[in-house]
């Protein structure tokens, strides 16, 4: 279980975040505001949201019911029915959504690492009795082999901290996202990838935004001239692999439980969250050795 202390500060973090969006969102709002106070705050139902992710349970009605509001009662007085706060949780997805993209997110040390992992929906077996992501989701193959459900892009930089993120359906070409110049706004330097983002027009697309994307080679290519901490950084790149991992075992972006495509998304963005308040990053470290020698490209 994660530390009281913790909690209040992320709980101030979002309190604070909620202000600021509440005023800004309320002269666009339509119709008139109800005048019966709300039980639970944005800043309660997203916190509560992200402390989930964070605590080490594997079933978010286990964690509401049994736990928060039995030990919890102190941070949470005022908690609402499990059913009820599934209904609320689904609401706040436009300020959680801003809040990550705002407030969560990393910044660009000159070194990054793209890469995509499966978020599987169900099993393939039961593809065809699926009727929560029918018509939304989608088949597709990974090196794990085929599955049905979406494709998690993010970019990592050196630090650990995520860059950027972006969801798509499972049939989608892991290069689609890094053409569109919103993913990859605040990324600079070098961008190092797998195999599966090897494309000639999308490597001189990406030069002319400064930004060098670095692949290995297929074996039927033809070997290309690459400095020696360009190779050295290809062989860190599975700490992109390491990070998508921690996704779904610690953060559990991926799980088969959902009952709407609302609450798939609500829990991926709350993952992400929770994962940016994570103690601990995997991240690496490296030296730079500067010399006046002319090198090949």
């Amino acid at each position: 279980m994660i530390d009281y202390d913790k909690i209040t500060d992320i709980f101030c973090i979002v309190d604070e975040f909620c202000k600021d969006f509440d005023a800004t969102t309320q002269p666009f709002l339509l119709g008139k505001p109800s005048k019966r106070p709300p039980t639970m705050s944005k800043s309660e139902i997203i916190s509560i949201c992200m402390l989930f992710h964070l605590s080490g349970f594997r079933c978010f009605k286990h964690f509401y019911i049994f736990y928060l509001q039995r030990h919890m009662q102190r941070e949470f007085p005022n908690t609402v029915s499990y059913n009820r706060f599934v209904e609320l949780s689904q609401s706040v997805l436009m300020p959680m959504s801003i809040f990550l993209k705002t407030c969560c997110l990393g910044l660009c040390t000159g070194i990054s690492f793209v890469d995509s992992t499966p978020i599987r929906v169900c099993h393939t077996k039961r593809i065809k009795r699926n009727k929560v992501f029918k018509g939304i989701a989608e088949v597709g193959k990974s090196t794990m082999g085929w599955f049905y459900g979406f494709k998690l892009h993010i970019v990592l930089s050196d630090k650990g901290e995520i860059l950027n993120f972006a969801i798509t359906q499972a049939n989608v070409d892991d290069r689609e996202p890094l053409k569109n110049e919103a993913f990859l706004k605040a990324v600079f330097g070098k961008l190092f990838a797998d195999k599966g983002y090897i494309s000639e027009k999308l490597t001189k697309i990406l030069f002319v935004g400064d930004i060098h994307l670095i692949t290995n080679i297929r074996n039927n290519m033809k070997n290309s001239l690459m400095t020696m901490n360009d190779k050295i950084m290809l062989r860190k790149r599975s700490v992109i692999e390491t990070v998508n991992d921690e996704l779904k075992n610690i953060c559990q972006v991926e799980h088969s439980r959902h009952r709407s495509f609302t609450n798939f998304i609500t829990n991926i963005v709350s993952g992400l969250i929770a994962y940016s308040f994570l103690p601990k990053k995997p991240s690496i470290s490296y030296q730079q050795n500067r010399s006046n020698q002319i090198l090949a490209f």
